[in-house]
């Protein structure tokens, strides 16, 4: 099977090149620039575009288009996979399958009970998970609608309420005039296919950007295929020099199937399907001393299992948002966000069949005001400082109101910087409480406060962080019965992140980047003790690019934590792994239809080079050494 896997991908590769190395009339010989002005590119930075300290002295994590390339990714969790501080789960090749252990991301210890989560997933800052339980769904966040994924660690009132962690991702547009076109094929093992297809353009006031992708695969087990498709797309117009309006859409479609534990069918659930619609609309403006916006937005979706279950939900909302300038130096922040979630289960006999029955949930509304205040003294070429602090509060239909408030403090000289900050997360318990039966009402919000403390220091090339956090659980809320549930749990989590951005030449850049955590309880699903991920983006011969990525993660517990007092006495540990991937690239430039970034690349990308044997649930093995070849275009 191996010698087959090679033999196809270099057979790929061959016929790429034998079609895109051929004379062309718009082929560009290599060291004859079309002008003299043509801009060097430098390469991009491996695994995260960087990590951002805001001025409330709160972190998060970026990854770009660039580092979703170079990683070879396929869904958001292989996007994330190599992301300090980020834990994956997954089942399948193509395709999540539920929103747990077959298919999660796990943030610094969060995410892991289950029914119900306490860190949540956005797109363009409107929430896109599973209502009816409470929990992020990755097949229903498309990278490929992605321009940036920001993965926030820790409670940021200022942008997001009710979760203690968030992962957002900003859709794609085009800035300046002119259009743009992609177009993606790639074939690997496992017979698997990825195909995508993109257009952009600015004409004046207008841009907008189309966009639709199509992902299989036949699983590198027996029952473990996936299919993901998505449509996507923007509009938007520039009303005057202060003004415009933009309208996103998405429509996803995805299948995912459970190969059940290695050795026991019996524990096979069978295929798990999503389906999910979202629209927003957003009016923004801009002007010297104020900028802000307002967003309307509605999103629906729905799963079907096979137990005949079908929960749907439906959220439906409005976010708005203005920071003031009101003297040199200040910003005052003022949001407001107003939301409702509905859901229903559904409930057949058999897959495919009519349905017998209906569960509705109550509507859950909840008006969330935010406000924060931050002041630059001094000057950042120098030595400066910047206090904050601010506060969110909720005003919620079904359950107590509550306050978060935050503080932070950033100070530095020149390239060096610190932060520091203590934010409160509250985090609503979801309709997955009246799923049960009984009256939930009497319950609390679930709540953690955050400690952080950083500092980094960037030379010419080079920039080096350091980051401490600690956090503290309480009123996590456990089932102990169709009608009982009470706000007892509680938990830590404290570590180290430490990161190494080298940009050695315009030709090479390095990461190295790790994740030290403790937990009480120690046995926290999907909370490893050590984590190291490390990158190299490296063109050489001109036109040539490796991207290579590896990562160790130490043993951990490889099941979701259950809501129960008490936690199952089953051996649920899987053992450490190390992982190295790489992707060869050969870049082709062109000028095309006027557009001086046309480009090409075909590429061959080899996933588990060292064909280690690793789970991340006891029982799932997850796939060796494996293949892909493709092409990708830009005009």
């Amino acid at each position: 099977m191996f010698r087959k896997q090679v033999v196809s991908a270099v057979a790929g590769i061959w016929a790429l090149s034998s079609f895109c190395l051929s004379p062309q009339p718009f082929a560009q010989e290599r060291g004859q620039p079309d002008n003299d002005d043509e801009e060097i590119l430098v390469i991009a930075s491996p695994i995260i575009e960087g990590n951002v300290i805001d001025r409330y002295a709160t972190g998060s994590t970026i990854v770009g288009q660039d580092q979703i390339s170079d990683l070879n990714a396929r869904d958001i969790g292989t996007a994330l996979r190599r992301t300090p501080g980020v834990t994956i789960s997954r089942y399948n090749h193509v395709g999540s399958h539920g929103g747990a252990d077959g298919g999660g991301i796990f943030i610094r210890g969060l995410g892991t009970n289950r029914p119900g989560g306490d860190m949540k997933t956005f797109i363009d800052g409107v929430p896109m998970y599973m209502g009816v339980y409470n929990h992020p769904l990755l097949d229903l966040l498309p990278i490929d609608a992605a321009d940036t994924i920001e993965v926030s660690k820790s409670p940021r009132n200022q942008q997001f309420g009710n979760t203690f962690a968030g992962i957002n991702l900003s859709p794609k547009r085009i800035l300046e005039e002119g259009f743009r076109t992609e177009i993606g094929l790639a074939r690997g093992s496992y017979r698997t296919v990825i195909q995508t297809a993109e257009h952009g353009g600015k004409i004046g006031p207008w841009d907008y950007y189309v966009g639709q992708s199509y992902r299989s695969s036949d699983g590198h087990r027996k029952n473990s295929d996936g299919i993901l498709r998505n449509y996507f797309g923007r509009v938007g117009y520039e009303l005057d020099d202060h003004w415009d309006i933009s309208f996103f859409g998405l429509h996803t479609n995805n299948t995912a199937d459970d190969p059940g534990e290695r050795g026991d069918p019996a524990t096979r659930q069978g295929k798990y399907d999503t389906e999910a619609w979202m629209g927003s609309l957003s009016l923004n403006h801009i002007y010297e001393s104020f900028e802000g916006s307002i967003k309307a937005y509605i999103n629906s979706g729905e799963a079907v299992e096979t137990s005949g279950s079908l929960p749907g939900f439906q959220f439906t909302g409005i976010k708005a948002d203005e920071t003031l300038y009101p003297w040199e130096g200040a910003e005052i922040d003022l949001g407001l966000d107003y939301e409702e979630i509905r859901g229903k289960r559904r409930r057949r006999e058999e897959r495919g069949g009519p349905t017998i029955d209906t569960w509705r949930g109550p509507v859950q509304r909840m008006l969330s005001p935010s406000l924060g205040f931050s002041q630059l003294i001094g000057d950042r070429d120098s030595f400066y400082v910047i206090p904050s602090a601010g506060v969110r509060y909720y005003d919620h239909n079904r359950f107590s109101s509550e306050t978060a408030p935050h503080a932070g403090l950033v100070w530095g000289h020149s390239r060096t910087q610190f932060h520091a900050s203590w934010s409160r997360g509250v985090n609503y318990p979801g309709l997955d409480i009246w799923r049960f039966g009984g009256d939930a009402d009497t319950l609390n919000a679930e709540k953690m406060d955050h400690y952080e403390l950083g500092v980094n220091h960037t030379w010419e090339r080079v920039r080096a962080e350091l980051t401490w956090f600690q956090a503290r659980g309480t009123d996590r809320y456990l089932v102990f019965g169709p009608d009982a549930f009470e706000n007892i749990g509680s938990y830590r989590t404290e570590g180290l992140e430490p990161a190494l951005a080298y940009h050695a030449t315009d030709d090479l850049s390095i990461f190295v980047g790790g994740t030290y955590l403790v937990t009480d309880p120690d046995d926290m699903p999907y909370s490893p003790r050590r984590s190291l991920s490390s990158g190299l983006n490296w063109r050489f011969l001109d036109d040539y690019v490796l991207n290579l990525d590896a990562q160790y993660v130490s043993g951990m517990y490889g099941t979701a934590e259950p809501r129960s007092p008490v936690r199952p006495a089953e051996d649920d540990e899987v053992g450490s792994h190390f992982l190295l991937n790489g992707k060869l690239s050969y870049h082709i430039g062109f000028k095309a239809l006027g557009n001086r970034d046309a480009k090409s690349e075909i590429f061959i990308a080899a996933e588990n080079i060292t064909d280690r044997r690793y789970e991340y649930r006891p029982g799932y093995p997850m796939p060796r050494f494996n293949m892909m070849a493709g092409l990708n275009m830009r005009f």
